[in-house]
């Protein structure tokens, strides 16, 4: 259940199958410390089965996205009332 509105927001980051079941963390850009995290998992849908971490509900403003091994991959900007999406960066 994604929970947004107001200054609240979502985010779905996109993965490759190889990551389903990983957790993946997310800070607040100007506090890495706080930091949360979600697995990734197999979601199906019509016609195509992807894999993805969904971050339900989250306070509008820039977040860091860490990778398994606690490395800063990206910084995304989630908005309030809206779904951002993240492709996770393929190497």
């Amino acid at each position: 259940m994604i929970d947004i509105g107001g200054d609240v927001g979502a985010l779905v980051i996109h993965t490759p199958p190889d990551l389903n079941g990983t957790e993946i963390e997310l800070s607040p850009a100007d506090a890495e410390e706080v930091r949360t995290h979600v697995a990734v998992r197999e979601r199906h849908g019509p016609g195509a089965t992807l894999h993805a971490a969904v971050f339900p509900s989250l306070a509008a403003g820039t977040y860091t996205v860490w990778d398994p091994t606690s490395r800063p991959i990206a910084q995304v900007t989630v908005t309030g009332g809206q779904v951002t999406q993240f492709t996770w960066p393929i190497h």
